[in-house]
């Protein structure tokens, strides 16, 4: 009896020791795999300067990636969903950004945003179809430590809004602007992780009309994949306006289809708007000659 105990024993103990090989051969395959990734995506060719990769948020997005090198471009699809109680939203965009010089991204967006008014109390107003603006952007990267996996910028947007879409043809083009200065502080943690705040005032000016002013608060959580630009993560959009804050919840998944086509998936969940419920966005994502490990 004790022999057959012993030799059980012996056989706990090597499936123990192998399962345990076997994990830390995992963890240094996606080590390693993390580490050419990195280094094939971050080090710079010649005349470029140094950029650390950062998982960017899907929702709120940036202008292009942060510590951008000059030649990177990008084509953007999103279309979204939203429950506003009374009537549904549809939101859809179109935006092209590049980089023109090293750290520079520059930016092109069309939004365009339809209603549907359900079966309603008729003293509901379905707000007009319209398309929203027409969206120039920049943004500079002032600083990119690659020491601390940091990166700090400023940007600006600024939004000539449209008249609603029954309104055109009939005066005036455009309604107003939209003023929006921004700062972004992203750093990532080892490998995977990866954290960051967009922050800043949007300043909405109509023709004839008083400032309604907005502060923006956005924080980013993120896990990245190993070896991929695939994450999980959650996106926690606020704004102050008029006193009150409100806030949405965006969990979010970014996938790649393609070494440089991806697909971010957003569910947005209100924590304190009284007349908004569950929201989803789809953004597509493509990069026109991006390739790694090449």
């Amino acid at each position: 009896m004790k022999k057959i105990l012993a030799f059980m024993a012996i056989i706990f103990v090597s499936s123990g020791l192998r399962a345990q090989d076997e994990i830390d051969s995992l963890k240094f395959e996606r080590n390693l795999l993390d580490s050419i990734f990195l280094a094939e995506f971050e080090e710079p060719q010649i005349n470029q300067k140094p950029k650390v990769l950062h998982a960017e948020p899907l929702y709120i997005d940036l202008i292009r990636d942060l510590g951008a090198r000059k030649g990177e471009k990008e084509w953007n699809v999103g279309f979204g969903m939203f429950d506003k109680r009374d009537f549904d939203k549809y939101e859809a965009l179109v935006e092209y950004e590049w980089a023109p010089i090293d750290r520079l991204g520059l930016e092109i967006e069309v939004p365009v945003t339809l209603f549907n008014l359900r079966d309603s109390p008729s003293d509901i107003d379905r707000p007009s179809n319209r398309i929203e603006s027409l969206k120039l952007a920049g943004q500079w990267s002032f600083l990119v430590s690659e020491k601390a996996k940091t990166t700090l910028a400023l940007g600006y947007i600024h939004e000539f809004e449209f008249v609603d879409l029954n309104k055109m043809g009939q005066g005036d083009l455009f309604k107003g602007n939209i003023y929006n200065p921004f700062f972004i502080a992203a750093k990532r943690w080892g490998m995977n992780y990866h954290t960051l705040v967009y922050t800043g005032p949007r300043i909405e000016k109509e023709f004839n009309q008083r400032r309604d002013f907005t502060y923006e608060i956005h924080t980013n959580f993120h896990y990245m994949i190993s070896g991929t630009r695939n994450f999980i993560g959650i996106e926690v959009n606020k704004e102050i306006h008029q006193g009150k804050l409100e806030a949405v919840l965006r969990p979010q998944m970014r996938v790649g289809l393609a070494e440089n086509l991806m697909v971010g998936i957003v569910t947005g969940i209100p924590i304190n708007r009284e007349r908004e419920s569950l929201s989803s966005f789809v953004r597509i994502i493509y990069e026109p000659g991006f390739k790694t490990f090449h």
